[in-house]
């Protein structure tokens, strides 16, 4: 049997995850899957894949296996330093047990999860085909999907599963407050503006309306939306928690806003999108809640001025990011 590996990270030098080598290794591989993964009962091991790393922290893996029908089964192995992720394995079974399976009624979805290998500090679900909903951002007459994308945030709002953590407005603004001044740091000549950025949300922040609190996903942007079709698959739900379901639509705004910013040169070009997905949210909730999501769409832009001096090829529109949350916090000094 000839197995294709492919780690172009080098994660076994991982000091924290010693165990990334038998992870990649195909014997180790085929052993542990016969002990704890049913699902690939008499599958044959064709290639193993490094995709994401982040050095002593978290390490993604792919698998692709054929089974003795001659069907693909691909899985994705997440690692995670500090131990096994037990609660958002739980979390995921509990959606796919709960209307979120592959045949789900409305076509919202989340990827099967499939096993834990407790050994590799690793769980396991199936790849899910498809592409994800910022593929579909530029393409024309695509702005109706921003209205499913509004029904799968509102479906997993919708559900029993208590979170584990919250996550609440001072947290919010806790995280601007830690992350702004490190682009002080690296900005010194944009210290007076960033400084009057913080003072004014802190102020929206004390002054948005928290309506209601239930399990959010926190992290709701377009990547996080696979599409295939009919069938929407949401994935990520490593932060879940209780928070304003107005977190999600905020972010995913932001997300768009800030795409549309550094990849067509106007944060507005896509403003269909954001209409559809507002309005049918909306739709589904109370216009109550429109206030708090255009909070929650500033503070994420706030806190993309820190994200996009993380990435080279984002730092052009650093200052850009600038303006645009000085104009959204109606900052009279906007430069």
């Amino acid at each position: 049997m000839t197995v294709f590996v492919s780690d172009r990270f080098n994660s076994v030098t991982d000091s924290k995850m010693p165990f990334l080598s038998a992870a990649i290794d195909p014997l180790e591989v085929q052993q542990r899957f016969t002990q704890y993964l049913p699902i690939v009962e008499n599958a044959q091991l064709q290639k193993i894949q490094v995709i994401r790393h982040k050095p002593g922290r978290r390490c993604l893996i792919e698998y692709e296996l054929l089974n003795n029908h001659g069907q693909t089964i691909t899985l994705i192995g997440k690692i995670r330093a500090k131990g096994t992720d037990f609660n958002t394995y739980e979390l995921q079974k509990s959606l796919w047990q709960t209307g979120f399976a592959d045949d789900s009624a409305d076509g919202i979805s989340v990827p099967q999860p499939v096993g834990i290998i407790p050994e590799w500090q690793m769980w396991l679900q199936r790849k899910v085909q498809g592409a994800s909903a910022t593929q579909f951002l530029t393409q024309t007459n695509t702005s109706f999907m921003g209205k499913r994308i509004a029904e799968v945030a509102h479906k997993l709002h919708q559900t029993n599963i208590s979170p584990r953590r919250s996550h609440t407005m001072p947290d919010e603004l806790r995280i601007l407050n830690e992350r702004i001044p490190l682009v002080m740091q690296q900005y010194p000549e944009w210290k007076k503006r960033l400084e009057e950025i913080l003072a004014a949300s802190k102020h929206l922040g004390e002054n948005t309306p928290e309506l209601k609190h239930c399990g959010i996903h926190r992290d709701f942007y377009p990547d996080q939306v696979i599409i295939n079709g009919s069938r929407l698959y949401l994935i990520d739900l490593d932060l879940y928690c209780e928070g304003n379901p107005a977190i999600d639509i905020g972010n995913f705004i932001a997300h768009i806003k800030e795409y549309s910013l550094r990849i067509l040169g106007n944060s507005e070009a896509l403003n269909d999108w954001e209409t559809a997905l507002t309005e049918r949210f909306i739709q589904l909730t109370s216009d109550q809640f429109k206030t708090s999501i255009e909070s929650y769409i500033t503070l994420t832009l706030v806190r993309h001025i820190h994200i996009s001096t993380q990435f080279l090829e984002r730092r052009p529109f650093t200052e850009a990011l600038l303006k645009l949350c000085e104009q959204r916090l109606n900052i009279k000094s906007a430069s």
